[in-house]
Parts: structure tokens; sequence; C-alpha cells
């Protein structure tokens, strides 16, 4: 057998680590980092070593699975094609174009084949019913660069290479390797940082990154608003806006500054927790600090007035002088553009949920509203399904009601490489082919990287016989559908192609030769301002006081202080760097150690209770119910109770044998899709209100009993 060395990034992390690997035959033997990746230079977290699982991972499926009663069969990709397009186009036929459903899970953005190509796909089913995991995550940010800057991935990212103090809300990068800041050895970055000035995570646990941090403060969960509005007061009472590098790019600042003016650090601290002492020291050091930058992500992005928070960050940002400036928050300016002509800025509002009346963000509804859209009847309710890289009843609201919806689908096809506890209700699987035998590029990630880089991944070897790329899978669906609608489809051409027109349409001078020579990838600076010269507003400004952000913050302000009642707890999430999402948990290297499932309380929340350290309880919110081992933590703010996301496995008809052995309950069993963000319709995951209640002699498995799956 022979043996080689190549090299690739990783395929599975937002980090995009640079990844040394031994092939045989053009299968990875042995995973380390590339200590020659300039912008990772060696490191490498859990999830790249996990790639020899995955790779070699027996419930991995590899041909089409279509179902037969309680069986599985496998059948050609002609077949599986052709049956999806024409079930699909049957249902459009008969109930119309909305009752079909679209649901595309997080590493959608991670493959070049799934996110260059579903679009063509997309636009060929012209469905309003379309969901993502984008809502249960970062479409906030979205929203807010849409409002502000003109375009949903303008998006600003802190300079923390060269930042002198950063303060850091609702994120946990040591444990979730950046997220919305592409930074490889994340945790090497934020000790340096600490070394030369000054980092300080707000946050209601004191987290891996608040471990390594100068200094960590608790908040209530869902309070962040309040302390950012008490912060700004804080700050404007120290001195002037500095905006002399903005000129006359800016547009409604006094109507902002006047919005969100009238919150004292006394009213910041009853509301938040945080002393009002502290964010009179904290606006102190951010306005004296020569570079600075605020920084929030998933923890501000899902709770109920998350577009508000990531609004007042922005601004905050730009009233410091900080934003678009070396040392604070600049954009990216990737050689492959997801900005300017050709690229979709972002919309809102151009259509609504049918049951709710929630808005469209960027052409896709908040899957908040998924559930309800397949139970209520009438026109446009969803009766087929398309999901795509996605395990939406662990990762979205109310899971274990999605998975009885689920089961009352006509029809549904899933694009994945697993039986998991989404896809069992399919009627067709479609298992993309290994990442490793497709080119990618990382379109999205290097447009949030915290420097410019540039790396083409090839294929290590090429596909067998029966396997098809992700690309050609949608290739294929498009062909089959437009066949059955009577519409006409043009497939896109291979992935190599695409790349090559994507740079091209950069400007930037790099090509596809100049990275086919540069295996570990290419290094193109620290990032540079660009902000206003690329801004897409309509007036050519920076829009500081967008309509939908004032109307929200009326709402806020309008809502009345309520007593926080004893006996109810705020649920938080938890990531960990080997469990951030499902499919983690079937992989030999990422499940073992000590266990990770259990549920987070305060000592004191413990003894309050009658509790112990190892008991079993019954967590229970508003939507549902799930049962769990309990483990006390002082990380903890009291009152506040932590639970990991992407447990609950072992529902009946899955088919991921070690994932199934794992304990533990699914956070989103309890999450209600009722809470959400005003603006944008994103989930409002954080600080779910929850009781708990001891048990006794229950099954140690929560889901050890769980019904079949029925079609």
């Amino acid at each position: 057998m022979s043996s080689e060395r190549r090299f690739r990034a990783c395929p599975l992390c937002e980090a995009i680590c640079g990844l040394e690997m031994r092939v045989s035959d053009g299968h990875p033997t042995a995973i380390r980092g590339d200590l020659e990746d300039p912008f990772s230079r060696g490191h490498i977290c859990p999830k790249g070593n996990a790639i020899l699982d995955l790779e070699a991972d027996p419930d991995r499926l590899r041909k089409p699975l279509r179902r037969r009663g309680m069986q599985w069969e496998e059948v050609s990709w002609e077949e599986a094609f052709a049956e999806a397009g024409e079930r699909l186009a049957a249902v459009q036929r008969t109930h119309g174009a909305d009752a079909v459903g679209v649901y595309l899970g997080n590493p959608v953005v991670h493959h070049f084949g799934h996110f260059a190509y579903l679009p063509s796909l997309l636009r060929q089913i012209r469905t309003h019913n379309l969901y993502s995991a984008s809502t249960v995550d970062q479409i906030p940010h979205q929203l807010v660069s849409w409002a502000m800057y003109g375009h949903q991935q303008l998006t600003p990212v802190p300079d923390v290479d060269r930042t002198d103090w950063m303060l850091m809300l609702g994120a946990n990068p040591v444990a979730s390797n950046g997220s919305a800041m592409t930074a490889p050895g994340i945790e090497r970055r934020l000790k340096a940082l600490v070394r030369r000035g000054r980092l300080v995570v707000i946050d209601p646990r004191r987290t891996e990154t608040a471990e390594i941090a100068s200094e960590h403060v608790p908040i209530r969960p869902g309070a962040d608003v309040w302390f950012l509005l008490a912060l700004f007061a804080a700050v404007r009472a120290l001195g002037p806006a500095r905006l002399a590098a903005y000129g006359n790019q800016l547009s409604g600042l006094d109507p902002a500054l006047d919005a969100l003016a009238g919150v004292s650090p006394a009213e910041g601290e009853a509301r938040s927790g945080v002393p009002a002492a502290t964010i009179e020291r904290l606006a102190r050091e951010l306005y004296a600090a020569p570079s600075a930058c605020i920084y929030g992500r998933m923890g501000l992005s899902t709770q109920a007035y998350g577009s508000v928070c990531l609004w007042i960050v922005q601004l905050l940002n730009l009233y410091t002088g900080n934003l678009d400036r070396i040392g604070g928050m600049l954009p990216n300016e990737p050689v492959m553009p997801v900005t300017g002509p050709g690229t979709a800025k972002g919309n809102r509002n151009r259509w609504q949920s049918r049951v709710r009346g929630l808005p469209e963000i960027s052409g896709e509804l908040p899957v908040a509203a998924l559930i309800e859209e397949i139970t209520t009847p009438g026109e446009g309710q969803i009766r087929a399904l398309l999901t795509c890289a996605g395990n939406p009843v662990l990762s979205t609201p109310s899971g274990a009601n999605l998975d009885s919806a689920l089961a009352g689908l006509d029809y549904y096809v899933a694009i994945d490489i697993y039986v998991n506890e989404t896809t069992r209700h399919a009627d067709l699987i479609l298992p993309p082919a290994s990442p490793l035998t497709q080119y990618h590029y990382d379109t999205i990630f290097n447009a949030f990287a915290v420097r410019r880089v540039a790396r083409l991944n090839a294929p290590l070897r090429a596909r067998a016989h029966e396997e098809r790329a992700d690309w050609e899978i949608v290739n294929g669906l498009g062909v089959a559908y437009a066949a059955a609608a009577g519409k006409a489809w043009s497939p896109l051409p291979e992935p190599r192609a695409l790349i090559a027109a994507g740079l091209a349409r950069g400007g930037s001078g790099i090509d596809l030769t100049t990275l086919e020579n540069a295996p570990h990838g290419l290094d193109l600076g620290p990032l540079e301002p660009s902000l206003l010269r690329r801004l897409e507003t309509a007036s050519g400004a920076v829009e500081c006081a967008p309509e939908l952000l004032l109307a929200d913050l009326d709402r806020l302000r309008q809502m009345p202080a309520v007593p926080l009642d004893p006996g109810q707890l705020s649920l938080i999430g938890r990531r960990h760097v080997r469990s951030n999402n499902s499919w983690m948990h079937n992989a030999p290297r990422l499940v073992k150690g000590k266990p990770r499932h259990q549920l987070h309380v305060h000592p004191s929340d413990l003894a309050t209770r009658g509790l112990a350290e190892g008991d079993r309880v019954r967590v229970r919110s508003r939507t549902g119910a799930v049962e769990v081992e309990v483990c006390a933590s002082d990380a903890l703010l009291p009152g506040v109770v932590c639970l990991p996301h992407g447990f609950g496995h072992g529902r009946a008809g899955s088919r991921m044998a070690r994932a199934g052995s794992v304990s533990g309950a699914s956070y989103n069993d309890l999450t209600d899709p009722l809470r959400i963000d005003g603006p944008s319709g994103n989930a409002a995951l954080n600080g779910t209100p929850v009781s708990l209640e001891r048990l006794s002699g229950c099954d140690p498995r929560p889901y050890g009993r769980s019904a079949g799956v029925s079609r």
C-alpha cells in the first residue's frame, strides 16, 4: 500500500484548521495539525482527528435508502432521484408550491457542494417554507449587518491579534472554535491578548473562555440588553463620540443615541445583575483603551432582544471609534467575495409565515414556526419536506413535538449520511460521499476570518462508483424535479469550475493555479479597514437607526420589570469542543472521557431543592420535560442551570449505534417556539424558564422506551 502526506483544511469545524494527513490508497490513516499552515500553525481540535472515525463509521450511509414500512432498502441513484423529483412535484401540483418545506442544517456552509449548489434547486422549488439552522443561531447578525451596512454578510469581526481590550458577550470560542470569528488556535490568540491587554467575558457561566480571561462578569440570562444599554450610557457620560474616521458616512446617529439613552448603571444592575460599579469601570476601560472591540455571539443572538443587543454592540464600537479600525472590529475582504455585485444582500418581511405571521429574513422563515406549519391544516400547510445536513429534532425548539409532527408528513426526502433522530422519519435518504473526495473552498469561513487567508482543498481520492458528491446529488434532484414539474433546469458545472469563477469575480489576482501551488494555503495579511468603502446601503452611509430596531427597542422599554420567581430557574446551553453537534456522538474519539451530559446546577440551588450530586431530576418547561442527572457547579450564577446541546439520542429507528449508547437529554425538548427575537424571529433558546423535581427508580436512558416510527 502506498503512503503519502496530503494537506487539507478540516471540513468539520468553523476554525478551518490546516491538517496534515497520512494517506494510504486515498484513505487517511493518521491526522495531525499542519505546522506549515500559515493561519492555523499546527493547531488541531478533536474534530480533526475524528475524521478518521467518520471515514470508517459503519453507520455512515454510502447508497440511497428507501423506506419500506419499518424497513430500509438500498436503491440506485437513478431510481432515488426519479422518485424524489416526482413525489415533491406531485405534492406541489396537488397542494401548491408552499406544501413542500425545506430545512438546511449548519453543515451546509461547511461544504461548497451544498453552499454553492442548493440555491439553484431552491429557486426551482419556489417554496416560501424555507427554514435553516440560521434562525437558531446567527440570523440576528445577518439582519443587523443588512440594516446598518446594506449587506447581510458585511459583518465586522474582532481584530483579535491586535486589539488591546476586548469585551466578549455570549461567546465561548475556546469550546466553539471561534464561530462568526474564524480563528484557529483561538485559545492561544486569547491568551496572547490577556498578556498584552484585557479580555472581559460577560456570561452567566464561568466558561472555558472565561477561565483564561482577565475577568469574568456573571449576568442573568437574557438580560444582556440592559447591561449594554447601561454600558452605553456610562460610555457617553465619559466623553463625545470619536467619529472623525467616518466623515459624512453616518446616517441617523443622533436618533439612535436619543433612543438608547435613559438606562442608568443602577437600572442596568437591577435588570441584569451586573453591579453598577462594574458597568462604570468597564465603560472607563473601554473608552480609554488604545484599541478595543466588543464581540457578541450566539448567547446574544438566541435571546428575546438579540437583534437589539447586536445593534448596540455595533454602535458601541462605532461610538468609541473602534468600528472599521485596526485593533477594533473590521470586516474581512476575502478573495472570493460574499458581498458586492451578484451576491445576496438580504431582505426582510417580503412574506410571512402562514400561522403566526412571522417575517421572512433573507429568503427563509424562522424555524420556530416549522412545527405549526406542518401540523396546522389549510392552504400552504407543509405536506412534504426536504432536509439537507440537519437534525432539527435535536437542534430546533420543542424537538419532541417536531419529532411527532414529522411522522405525519406525506413525503420526506433527506440529504444526509446518517439515519438520525430526524431522518429516521424520511421516505428516502440520499447520502453524500466523503468531503475528502471533493473540491472545497471555505467561502463563508474565510469571510469571517481574523486574517485574510485563502486555501483550495483538493480531493484525496476519486469517489467510488456507487458514491455521489453533494453537488451531484443537488444536480440530480434538480434534473428529476424539473422534469416532473415541467420546468427548465441547467445543472451547474463541477466545483472546481465554480471556485475558479468565484475567485475571478473577486479580482484579487489569486486564481485556481495560485491556490493549487499553495497546498498549505495562503496568508494574505491582517485585516484592513474596508467597511466604509464597501457599504451597500441606499444612502451610502452607515444606517445607525434602522426603524425595525428602534421599534423593538420601544417594545423593550414597555416591558415591565417582573419579579424573579424563587422557584423558577433559567436554562442556558453549554458547548464542549468534543460535542458541539449531534453527529459527533457517533465518533469514538469524541465520546471518550468523562460524561458531559449532566445538568449543571449551582450548589445553593441543589440545597434549596433537597438535591445532591448525581440525583436524577425531571427538568420541566412550558413545552416539555426531560430526565437527566445533576452535577453541582459553582461556575454558574445561582438561579441558572446549564444543559449541553446535541444530546438526546437512542430514539427507536435511529441507526447511530455509538450515539445511541450515549446518555443525555435533548436541550431542545425544553425550548419554546413561542420565545423568539422580534425583528429576526430567531429562537430565544437562552434563559428558558424551567423547574426541577427529583426522580427515583427511573430508566437511566431518557428515550429507552421510545415508541417506534410509524409511517
